[in-house]
């Protein structure tokens, strides 16, 4: 008998499809484009490159998160069959959409609503929002649970520690070790670091990311946001994820089983391996990624982090183990204390400091339930971080004015 059955493309939708993460994923879509059916891309202001993705794909809706955009948006795609959107609830409602298989790669706190709302389809989705689990962890794992979706950690650590797992059960787990470049201040002095330029902090040595990825990494806050999603995605108490600082970026991530056995995931620095990983997982595909050569680098390094120099993945670790608000109002205060050294109002040990100070200023700490509660204690965050950044700001215009005032 001839089986007259057709296999129907798979749905598949980008949150942030404009970002550093969206636009690797995109460019394996396009190498699968006849399997596919892309049913959203979302933008945030690159209207330019959103629509060229969005006729490239043939996708059903073009999604900007900025409404000024939006007319601008509609004149590049006329023509095209292709529907538009603008603004935070149409994201949202984008995110919302029946797909197989979501990429979830708007950064910050703007990605938890639209990610949410992927997570309730009950299929899979690919998480490369780290706030998703750091501010929302138990609101997205609830809704994950109780829509029977699948989670797929794009990250290169937590994929790393995915494919190192094997589907083994945790309780033969030990530990895991998350790896770090150390980013450009890896080998800086502390007042190196405080007189670091934003140029500098943005170069970093192995990886070519977003602006805000980059100064996370360079600050390791990015390790720290890694360590409570990684306590979120595996079910680990803080004192069961280590970090080593390696420089050559080769080895992902590692996990240390009870019997003494160390495995390790290693690939070249390409974030489109663990973005295909999780396209098509439970299978594998084909990548254009360049092939590690292990002769090529001779030796591979390995140290531990200093927590002196890199306050942010020490109080990561705090929150983590406080719990309640407090990953929320970390994860919110790094977001203003990146946005404050990117537009040049603080130095970059500024990020610790004023990170700090947030969650020094915090008076309670409940456990957040609902996504609104969450959205409160994230707006909180923010709030402590400006208020630490203005008050830090108007200190040193007056030791500027007095020193004027003594020349």
């Amino acid at each position: 008998m001839i089986d007259g059955s057709v296999t129907k493309p798979r749905r598949i939708s980008v949150l942030g499809s404009t970002g550093s993460i969206g636009t690797s994923t995109v460019d394996l879509l396009k190498r699968i484009s006849s399997d596919i059916e892309v049913r959203a891309l979302v933008g945030g202001r690159n209207v330019a490159l959103l629509a060229e993705q969005a006729r490239e794909l043939r996708a059903e809706i073009a999604v900007i998160h900025d409404e000024s955009l939006h007319d601008d948006l509609k004149a590049r795609l006329a023509g095209s069959g292709i529907r538009t959107a603008a603004g935070r609830q149409a994201v949202i409602e984008a995110g919302a959409m029946e797909a197989d298989w979501t990429m979830a790669a708007i950064t910050g706190a703007a990605g938890l609503e639209p990610t949410l709302a992927a997570a309730r389809n009950g299929h899979a989705i690919a998480l490369a929002n780290k706030e998703a689990l750091v501010c929302a962890g138990d609101v997205m794992l609830r809704a994950v649970g109780e829509a029977g979706a699948t989670l797929l950690p794009v990250d290169s650590e937590h994929n790393a520690i995915a494919q190192a797992l094997g589907g083994c059960d945790m309780s033969t787990v030990e530990k895991i070790v998350l790896t770090a470049s150390g980013g450009p201040f890896r080998q800086s002095t502390l007042e190196e670091m405080r007189d670091a330029t934003l140029e500098k902090a943005l170069k970093h040595p192995t990886w070519t990311m977003g602006a805000k990825i980059t100064i996370d990494s360079a600050s390791m806050a990015n390790k720290g946001l890694e360590v409570i999603e990684a306590a979120r995605l595996f079910g680990l108490t803080e004192d069961r994820i280590d970090v080593l600082v390696h420089p050559q970026s080769v080895v992902h991530g590692l996990v240390q089983f009870r019997d003494g056995s160390l495995v390790a995931q290693m690939g070249s620095a390409d974030m489109r391996i663990p973005i295909a990983h999780t396209l098509a997982w439970p299978d594998r595909m084909e990548t254009p990624c360049q092939r590690l050569d292990l002769t090529a680098f001779g030796r591979l390094d390995f140290e531990a982090p200093d927590e002196a120099r890199f306050i942010p993945l020490r109080l990561a670790r705090q929150v983590l183990r406080a719990g309640g608000a407090a990953p929320a109002v970390f994860s919110a205060a790094n977001e203003v204390a990146v946005d404050a050294f990117l537009n040049r109002r603080i130095g970059f040990l500024g990020i610790g400091e004023t990170i700090d100070s947030a969650l020094q200023a915090m008076t309670e700490n409940p456990e957040l339930t609902t996504l609104d509660e969450v959205l409160e204690w994230d707006a909180r965050g923010r709030a402590l971080a400006e208020e630490h950044i203005l008050r830090e700001s108007g200190r040193l215009r007056n030791t500027v004015s007095e020193t004027a005032l003594h020349a």
